[in-house]
């Protein structure tokens, strides 16, 4: 089954065109992959910022205790 990809067009600054295609010629891989990869990394990061702000907010409000790591690995 063939693998069905939306495509976008963006318009990038000299400095990021020159930056995209160094690192793609570098791991000698297309441009638009080379950006598909590197929006999918921001993606995860952004999404562990997002996650990491909800555990922050549950730490502060939760009423259980936490053990340290040294605590955890004396047992």
């Amino acid at each position: 089954m063939a693998t069905l990809k939306n495509r976008i067009n963006i318009s990038l600054s000299k400095e990021v065109d020159r930056a995209l295609a160094a690192l793609a010629k570098r791991d000698c891989i297309p441009r638009a992959t080379k950006a598909a990869s590197l929006l999918q990394v921001a993606l995860e990061l952004e999404e562990d910022i997002y996650l990491g702000a909800i555990a922050s907010e549950r730490e502060k409000t939760s009423r259980t205790s936490f053990l340290s790591h040294e605590e955890v690995w004396k047992r």
